[in-house]
């Protein structure tokens, strides 16, 4: 059985200061405010170190991946 990864950002802790759309463009872009909007929830397999880095790197924790059913 194949996963798909969901991308989401948690929306309350996220201060819009935009890291995970300089690191993720493919997925992620910046609203008007700077806040991240996701492009696609659904995480290719090629941009997964992609998106485990920009997960890393928000300094208010607030992107996260989900594994689900495919």
């Amino acid at each position: 059985m194949s996963h798909a990864r969901s991308l989401r950002i948690d929306r309350i802790a996220c201060t819009g200061q935009g890291l995970c759309a300089e690191l993720l463009p493919e997925l992620i872009s910046l609203d008007e405010w700077g806040y991240p909007v996701i492009k696609d929830q659904a995480v290719p397999d090629h941009l997964r170190p992609h998106t485990r880095r920009a997960i890393a790197a928000c300094p208010r924790l607030a992107l996260h991946a989900d594994d689900g059913p495919a």
